[in-house]
């Protein structure tokens, strides 16, 4: 393997060795469009040199409003090409948190490629330069079609340094506001080389694109991997196609949050009832036979390795998936150390823990039991919040996570829960929500749950119902939830104990605020709009309450 030193040194060996190796494939109506890795090098140098005809400079910052598509890698490849810092704003944003973005972040330029409807965004960004991408209906003050038709690559590309700033990433603010989080070019260049290390793939491998590049462990795992691998990335055309683009790529390897693991077991059970299943699978020949057709259909046929994060996955969630032969390795990391942390791996993984550290990582538990993560890999701070930085280390340069955990003898990772997650019920004693709410969503007509319990006696589970739930009927919702709370309970101390359900109305969204774009529960704002109704559910006589 070489020994890059940076993405953009990556990307021009895969360019000199493989020009005519397909880099990405865009799905237009369900036909793919396909870039070369010398056709993306040449898109991105054509469009780098606009960008610097269209006065921005080397060291500005270029914001990419976009959903993942072939033009967002190309996009990122040319603002480094430029010598730029990259804004990624997340699709799903309103105009409102996109302009304070764009602001905040001083952008001078907007690249604007796939959304969903970009009529409703547009308000939210201000008089800067905007570059749309006319293949995807978005008519801008430029047209990114026209500027790469007029331009001749950009001959000085931009050599990158290993300690300049690349990116400033936003977090998805499950507390608070978002924070742009400032990474170097050798925070990149790390965690690619070290996952090449540690993650057997295929040569030049495919990769599937769906979670918003916009997020850390997609940026550095899936697009970093194709850059660094040479690898070949296809992305869906929409939630209907999902299904079927990601069983035409059958990628090497694959990485979905929990809530997408739930969806896909959602799906199967829905053509096969779990006794059927259970039943088939174990069959001698016939079962695997089964087992493959079940991959194959999934898109996970060819996969080497299968991972899990952004929040904890049941343990039950994985081995029903093993006995499917899929095997789930769960990772922690997160934008503040550019996902540098601790993974399980094919080969060595630990149900119930996020794994060991990754080589180059240090990592140790405050007094309170709060992680603490030390590496190569680490922000250099919150763009313009000197403060919030300070506040993020230890004196001895530690990031605090804000996560607990506990290390087991072997050296595997288990969280046990959130710092600010931790709330007091009014006997006085702080309760952990995470341990219990994965106990709970080992019942699939839960989708979603969130234990509370400030300012009552007992702890309450908030639940939004699964598909498979919602087809139930009151009666049988409430006798499965209850069950599972009867099972969950005894493990727990005596003030842990959950005392009532409570159904919501609505689900919770990212449109409606509750979640993240990475599909984590925003327990803050749950809280705000629910914590005044807490007692008046408390007291009522049914143990299982809907709203």
């Amino acid at each position: 393997m070489e020994n890059f030193s940076s993405p953009l040194q990556a990307f021009n060996h895969w360019v000199s060795q493989s020009p005519n190796k397909v880099f990405l494939k865009q799905p237009i109506n369900r036909k793919h469009l396909e870039f070369t890795f010398k056709e993306s090098y040449d898109e991105a140098a054509k469009l780098a040199s606009a960008l610097h005809k269209l006065g921005v400079a080397p060291g500005d910052h270029v914001a990419l409003l976009s959903k993942n598509c072939a033009h967002w890698l190309i996009a990122d490849l040319a603002i480094m090409m430029a010598g730029c810092v990259s804004i990624p704003i997340y699709p799903t944003l309103g105009a409102d948190s996109i302009q304070s973005i764009l602001e905040h972040s001083e952008s001078k330029a907007v690249i604007i490629g796939k959304l969903d409807d970009y009529s409703k965004q547009q308000s939210g960004i201000p008089d800067i330069l905007k570059i749309g991408v006319e293949l995807y209906g978005i008519n801008e003050q430029h047209s990114w079609e026209q500027l790469v038709a007029e331009s001749s690559p950009l001959s000085n590309i931009h050599h990158q340094e290993e300690d300049e700033i690349m990116t400033i990433m936003y977090t998805s603010g499950t507390t608070g506001a978002p924070k742009g989080v400032m990474h170097t070019v050798s925070a990149f260049n790390e965690i690619s080389l070290t996952a090449i290390e540690k993650i057997a793939l295929p040569p030049q491998p495919r990769l599937f694109s769906y979670l918003p590049l916009t997020h850390i462990a997609e940026r550095a795992g899936i697009e970093m991997s194709a850059i660094y691998r040479g690898g070949e990335v296809s992305f869906p055309e929409s939630l209907d196609t999902f299904g079927e683009d990601l069983a035409t790529c059958q990628p090497h390897l694959f990485f979905g949050v929990p809530r997408i693991w739930q969806k896909f077991q959602e799906k199967i059970l829905e053509k096969m009832p779990q006794e059927k299943l259970t039943k088939l699978i174990n069959l001698p020949v016939l079962g695997s036979i089964i087992k493959k057709k079940i991959r194959k259909k999934l898109g996970l046929s060819q996969s080497a390795a299968n991972f899990s994060g952004a929040a904890p996955i049941a343990v039950s969630l994985k081995q029903w998936y093993r006995k499917l032969g899929i095997e789930i390795n769960q990772a922690y990391g997160m934008t503040e150390d550019c996902i540098l942390s601790h993974f399980n791996l094919p080969g060595a993984n630990k149900f119930g823990t996020v794994g060991k550290p990754m080589p180059g990582v240090i990592s140790k538990l405050s007094e309170e039991g709060e992680i603490l993560i030390k590496s190569n890999c680490l922000m250099h701070g919150y763009y313009k919040e000197p403060e919030k930085s300070t506040a993020m280390f230890t004196e001895d340069g530690f990031l605090k996570t804000g996560d607990i955990g506990e290390f087991d003898h072997d050296g595997y990772l288990t969280i046990t829960g959130r710092v600010k997650d931790q709330f007091k019920t009014d006997k006085g004693k702080y309760i952990s929500p995470a341990p219990i709410e994965l106990e709970l969503l080992k019942n699939t007509d839960i989708e979603q749950v969130c234990i509370v319990g400030t300012g009552i006696p007992q702890p309450i589970a908030l639940i939004v119902l699964s598909e498979q739930g919602k087809n139930k009927s009151q009666v049988q919702i409430d006798e499965s939830i209850w069950t599972t709370i009867n099972q969950v309970n005894p493990a727990l101390e005596s003030f842990e104990k959950v005392a009532k359900a409570v159904i919501m109305k609505e689900d919770w969204t990212i449109d409606n605020g509750l979640m993240t774009p990475t599909l984590k529960v925003k327990r803050n704002q749950v809280e705000k709009i629910h914590m005044p109704m807490y007692a008046d559910w408390f007291n009522q006589s049914e143990n299982v309450v809907h709203e």
